[in-house]
């Protein structure tokens, strides 16, 4: 059907745009109106082909779309999105399906080029130009893997019987560890500035170690870590010291003994025993719970400069100072504010507000039953520019750019949830578009498209098309006159006075 489809349409649409003919659903060509650029559709929403300075689209909603941009070497592909995608960007490549089946691609800074399949969550695999890169893994029997599920390594044996993970390695550091418990031998020798994990039985039994790092515990019984102050050299080639620390646990989760921050200006301390007491001491702040979850929690922060006492947190809060000011009582109200961050809410989630005033950056959000409604507003405080974005859903989407080009959509069923979405923009939002209005400030030009073109109005400066009923009615004119069209026969022409691009732009609005 699909390619019966495409045969059709190359077929057809070539010798209709040759003649100028506009067919309105049927088919339809023009220019773009916020850039430019030119877009041809077909079929009601079911064909569209788009050619910009950015690249080139060519789409069959909602089954398929591909984007190019051969400057940028990048490539998009969706089948029956998310089922089926493709993306390329340069040496990188990614298939997957459904994100269980992947194909991947890549090179390192090395120049090695590495490529992976998963099924997940059973298999992975890696091949590489470089055979340390070079992995396998048959879940739960045997694997290793690298830099995969946020770690650096990950080798096990019939999971969870015996798992080893290592993350977080550092470029360089004073010296190699000792290995956990006295164990001399090279299967637990770390390297430098890793933290490597052995679980037995996981997570009832591990063994830790790291730079000046070594620990254990029989979860939940107890367990011990202790790390020592180390330094390593950073990328400025300064010495840096690591802070060091020490934990305990009796009978997870019910007690906790914590010392953070070893060797630094600020070191933490915190006991607990769950659910009656719990203190953290530092230099900079003071925290104590009395029957956490259900009792109080008092803090004071001195580096912040306030104070805070929260109940059934998080749902009582209050708080005052100079660094944090808030009042909640959940789902009733909510205020809560810095220099930088205010958040309130009214008997949530019927009403909720968020702004973030940082540098350059004044953003703020306002939403009614979250996805029901929301408008951003988002402006550079250094150049004055601004941005607004208005969902209604499902009804509505309006967006205008930092340079005033603004585009209402009507209907919008997924826009208001996916705001960020390129592939429901290309693949879906033409399916359910019903009417979209659009207008470029810069260029004094302008376009509404009601029923994917069965009625369409088109302005460019004091140059303007119409066309009704798959091009039954067309109407055209400019600075020199303009003609009419009906049932696709010319009625005749005729002559107008110019117009200054000023009034135009104001007609446009």
């Amino acid at each position: 059907m699909g390619r019966l489809l495409v045969l059709v349409l190359a077929t057809l649409l070539p010798a209709a745009a040759h003649a100028g003919e506009v067919f309105g659903p049927a088919f339809s060509q023009f220019s773009l109106t916020l850039e430019s650029g030119q877009r041809t559709e077909a079929v009601g929403p079911l064909y569209y082909r788009q050619t910009t300075e950015w690249g080139n689209t060519l789409a069959l909603p909602p089954l398929f779309s591909k984007f190019e941009a051969p400057d940028l070497s990048r490539t998009e592909i969706d089948f029956a999105y998310p089922l089926l995608t493709y993306d390329r960007d340069g040496t990188e490549w990614r298939w997957q399906l459904f994100q269980l089946l992947s194909f991947d691609g890549s090179a390192d800074q090395s120049a090695h080029k590495n490529r992976q399949f998963t099924l997940f969550p059973f298999y992975f695999q890696q091949l590489s130009d470089d055979p340390k890169q070079t992995y396998h893994a048959l879940f739960p029997i045997y694997g290793h893997l690298q830099r995969r599920l946020f770690r650096s390594e990950i080798d096990f044996v019939l999971w969870p019987l015996y798992v080893k993970t290592t993350r977080y390695a550092t470029i360089n550091t004073n010296g190699e560890a000792s290995p956990p418990l006295g164990i001399a031998s090279s299967w637990f020798t770390p390297r430098s500035g890793e933290v490597t994990t052995y679980n037995y039985v996981y997570p009832f039994f591990h063994l830790r170690y790291g730079d000046g790092l070594r620990g254990w515990q029989f979860w939940p019984v107890t367990g011990h870590e202790l790390k020592v102050v180390t330094t390593k050299t950073n990328s400025w080639g300064d010495a840096e010291t690591i802070p060091g620390h020490e934990k305990r646990f009796v009978l997870w989760p019910f007690y906790f003994d914590e010392t953070r921050g070893i060797g630094s200006t600020n070191i933490e301390k915190q006991w607990t025993l769950l659910p009656l007491y719990s203190q953290m001491r530092s230099p900079r702040r003071d925290s104590t719970s009395y029957g956490w979850p259900f009792g109080v929690i008092i803090t004071d922060d001195r580096e912040k400069k306030y104070h805070e006492v929260d109940a059934l947190w998080p749902l009582v809060v209050f708080a005052h100072g100079e660094g944090k000011t808030a009042r909640r009582i959940w789902p009733l109200f909510s205020q809560a504010h810095n220099d930088t961050v205010e958040s309130d809410f009214y008997l949530w989630p019927l009403y909720k507000y968020n702004r973030l005033h940082s540098g350059a950056l004044d953003r703020d959000r306002t939403r009614i039953l979250l996805f029901l409604y929301s408008h951003v507003n988002e402006k550079n405080t250094e150049t004055g520019k601004a941005k607004h974005r208005s969902d209604f859903w499902p009804l509505y989407t309006h967006q205008t750019d930092f340079n005033g080009n603004s585009r209402l959509q009507i209907l919008a069923p997924l826009e208001p949830i996916l705001p960020a979405s390129k592939s429901i923009a290309r693949d879906y939002s033409p399916i359910w578009s019903l009417w979209r209005s659009e207008h470029n400030p810069t260029t004094h030009a302008a376009s509404q498209s009601l029923l994917w073109n069965l009625y369409r109005h088109e302005r460019a400066g004091v140059d303007k098309k119409c066309s009704l009923l798959f091009g039954l009615f067309q109407y055209q004119s400019g600075a020199t006159g303009g003609n009419v069209k009906l049932f696709y026969l010319p009625l005749g022409a005729t002559k107008t006075k110019p117009q200054p691009p000023a009034d135009a732009d104001k007609t446009a609005r």
